[in-house]
């Protein structure tokens, strides 16, 4: 449902606040309010939505780490809270800043790039940014809104519509299952139906033109299985269409092969209030929107639609990972013989009690922040569904799903997680040190303030009932994003300990983490490694990869336990060497042999033509960053190392005339190296660079052009401008990480600037 204009003075997300400093810190605010059962119908008619917000109104509050957007309505609050140059920048709006002297050398291009960087950087220390592009996850957060009867401010609404507007395929005018990709049933289904629950009319001609890709597409009944699960919630499908997802997995003892714990994070903090929200078949409260969505989003008339005949029905642009016959055989099997015959009220009501308490202890870990947007909707609806909507648990729920939305000029999304606070930060200092600026007066105060962040953000215990909710040791650690949020891992933990030790070693910085507290996340460490040698990213791998026999996502591949990530394993290398320099008595032996096992992997995960395949980036040019800096770590590079000739051979054969480096996200989904249709990408091009000096590549030229590319691109004012997607996950879902642009190419400007002193190159 969506409010109309209000008359308080501040608004964030339905919430009033009083007056704060510009990504500072304001007053207790009261949870955000429901509609009343008998102001329903009315709350949930279509309103007069706005164009446009004014985006001068927007405040982005920085509150530890924790991001919100604000809107302020009321005059006399945007002039006491004035916008910063970061929010400014967040929502494309001009920052006036004059233009720098030009760079005649890569270090000048460092300073210029972070001397506008330095802008972005908010109060806490960290910087922020968008962590966008996937599809899927707004429409979670909006249904979740809808089901629990939480008001949408016209502002929220305004900006949502906004975003899909501009976010519509160009061609089809679908939705994808990412920004990049073409449209989709889950996106088109989805992203309709939010449109339709912020006050779209679906006459309005973009819905239109939505709904007839859709219609091409099959209709609804071949959506894959998270989108029939959150149609069904709104009771647009009815819940026989959806494939059986048994509360009973959980009552599995640890030594089946499958139980949950042994898969992928992700994947069964998706699963667990899934299968609690299945089990109770629960339907929000029928309204004209969803009577409209009946009619709307289907091929076939709704009353005669064959719900349990459609469960495996899906639209083969959809089917990135079909169903096995297996699991296809588990299904026939719950639905025709477990759930009617052999299920009894027993065994059913001890599953869904032990799932509920489950979802209460991810939700106490996390503060309700949980682990991502899409377990955080989901955990929102169980809580409202078992406790009631006055519940603390529901209230706390909603204010926590503000913290992954966010707002650019294109109008308010869901990011991935609660951003990238920890995880852009470290790169941060990594990239000011690899230029040797960690001494220059001029930025130590934007490093202080950084380290004080990472400091302020590492995890000091482990969670509550660590093993009995299966968690991983986390003790010394950081997350991707904050403390909060509480999911070490491997890879943030080690780039963020490197950065504290750079700084803590160099002098003159304040000695924030003591001795023990490094221990402490090299002991966390030492806990990641798999019987390969590898590294996965949150814990080490569980289950065998035969379990994506039971993929039940479709969309994604790889999603069912972790993997072996050259990303991950060669950040813990360079972690551990680190660290080894500095304290070389502390567990040696480990060390050594951890190390060992490690590059090993490494050396043997490399392709037949030199590449290794990445899993958080994209892709055949960030994993071999990756490699080509393990191999250095222990002194391997292209004049010794066949492992690092072969890796520099391969970015050489890559690299294009113009000097740079381009390579598509179709990498990534078809593991293949394939070159992104726009041409040289700065990101690629840094990473590429960031390689081949890691590994002493001999021939300077190569490295000249692609720096003389990254020089070229950047602005007056010493930033870049944002390029092609940059990340991935699960080899078929793409996300943006905004921050590359300037941490990746002022660290490959600031290698190069240290290796080859005298060369201008522009």
């Amino acid at each position: 449902m969506v409010t109309t204009r209000s008359s308080s003075s501040v608004k964030a997300n339905g919430t009033g606040h009083s007056n704060g400093n510009t990504n500072g810190t304001l007053s207790k605010k009261s949870p955000k309010k429901r509609a009343s059962d008998d102001t329903l119908e009315s709350a949930t008619k279509r309103p007069r939505l706005e164009e446009k917000t004014d985006l001068t109104r927007w405040r982005m509050l920085d509150e530890r780490g924790r991001h919100t957007w604000q809107y302020l309505e009321d005059e006399e609050a945007v002039k006491k809270w004035p916008q910063s140059y970061a929010d400014k920048y967040f929502l494309g709006l001009e920052l006036d800043l004059p233009s720098l002297p030009k760079a005649k050398t890569p270090l000048d291009a460092v300073a210029n790039g972070l001397t506008f960087f330095e802008k972005l950087q908010l109060p806490s220390g960290q910087w922020g940014c968008e962590y966008g592009g996937p599809m899927f996850l707004l429409p979670g957060v909006v249904i979740t809104w809808y089901a629990t009867k939480t008001p949408i401010p016209w502002y929220v609404a305004t900006e949502i519509k906004n975003y899909l507007f501009a976010r519509a395929h160009p061609e089809d005018g679908g939705w994808g299952l990412h920004i990049e990709g073409e449209s989709t049933v889950f996106g088109t289904s989805l992203n309709y139906t939010i449109l339709r629950i912020v006050g779209v009319d679906p006459e309005h001609p973009v819905m239109v033109k939505a709904r007839g890709t859709l219609h091409k597409l099959g209709g609804a009944t071949n959506a894959p299985h998270w989108a029939k699960f959150w149609l069904s919630i709104l009771g647009v499908c009815k819940w026989d269409i959806v494939n059986p997802v048994p509360t009973e997995l959980w009552l599995l003892p640890d030594w089946v092969p499958f139980a949950p714990w042994r898969w992928w994070i992700h994947m069964r903090q998706v699963f667990l209030p899934m299968s609690y929200i299945y089990d109770k078949k629960w339907v929000c409260e029928e309204t004209d929107v969803i009577r409209g969505l009946r009619q709307e989003l289907f091929v076939e008339p709704w009353e005669e639609i064959d719900w349990n005949g459609n469960r495996n029905s899906i639209c083969p642009i959809d089917n990135y990972h079909p169903k096995s016959w297996l699991l296809n055989t588990a299904n026939w099997f719950l639905v025709n013989i477990w759930n009617p015959y052999l299920r009894v009220k027993g065994i059913a009501h001890k599953a869904e009690e032990w799932v509920s308490k489950l979802v209460d202890m991810e939700d106490k870990n996390t503060d309700y922040a949980d682990l991502a947007p899409v377990n955080a909707a989901m955990n929102t609806m169980v809580c409202y569904i078992r406790d009631g909507p006055d519940a603390y648990s529901v209230r706390r729920h909603i204010e926590r799903l503000e913290d992954a939305m966010w707002v650019n000029k294109e109008g308010m999304f869901c990011n991935g997680t609660n951003g990238v606070q920890s995880w852009d930060t470290s790169f941060l200092i990594q990239a000011a040190t690899d230029a040797g600026l960690e001494q220059d007066p001029r930025w130590r105060p934007m490093l202080t303030k950084a380290l004080e962040f990472l400091d302020d953000q590492q995890i000091r215990e482990n969670c509550e009932d660590q093993a009995v909710c299966y968690r991983q040791r986390r003790k010394g650690a950081w997350a991707f994003s904050t403390r909060d949020q509480g999911y070490a891992v491997c890879d943030c933990i080690s780039e963020a300990l490197k950065s504290v030790i750079l700084l803590q070693k160099t002098p003159g910085y304040p000695q924030l983490l003591e001795d023990q507290r490094i221990f402490d996340a090299i002991d966390t460490l030492l806990t990641y490694q798999n019987k390969s040698g590898a590294c996965s990213s949150y814990e080490p791998t569980r289950g065998s990869s035969r379990l994506e026999m039971l993929n039940a996502a479709e969309v994604f591949g790889n999603i069912m336990v972790e993997y072996d990530y050259v990303e991950c394993t060669t950040a813990v290398i360079t972690a551990l060497k680190l660290f080894q320099k500095h304290w070389p008595d502390y567990r040696p032996k480990e060390i050594t042999a951890f190390i060992g096992r490690s590059l090993k992997w490494i050396k043997s995960y490399q392709g037949p033509d030199g590449s290794w395949y990445g899993n958080w980036g994209i892709c055949y040019t960030y994993a071999t960053m990756f490699a080509l800096e393990s191999l250095r770590s222990i002194g391997e590079t292209y004049g010794n190392s066949p492992y690092a000739k072969k890796g520099c051979d391969f970015l050489i054969s890559r690299q294009r005339e113009d000097g740079g480096w381009s390579e598509s996200y179709r990498s990534s989904e078809k593991m293949i190296y394939t070159e992104h249709h726009t041409g040289s990408q700065v990101v690629m091009t840094a990473w590429a660079l960031i390689g081949l000096m890691k590994a002493d590549y001999p021939d300077v030229e190569p490295l000249r052009k692609g720096i003389k590319l990254i020089m070229e691109r950047q602005q007056p004012n010493g930033e870049w401008k944002q390029e092609a997607i940059e990340g991935v996950f699960n080899k078929s879902c793409m996300i943006t990480y905004p921050n590359y642009k300037f941490t990746f190419t002022m660290k490959a400007l600031g290698m190069f600037a240290k290796k080859y002193p005298n060369e201008t190159v522009v």
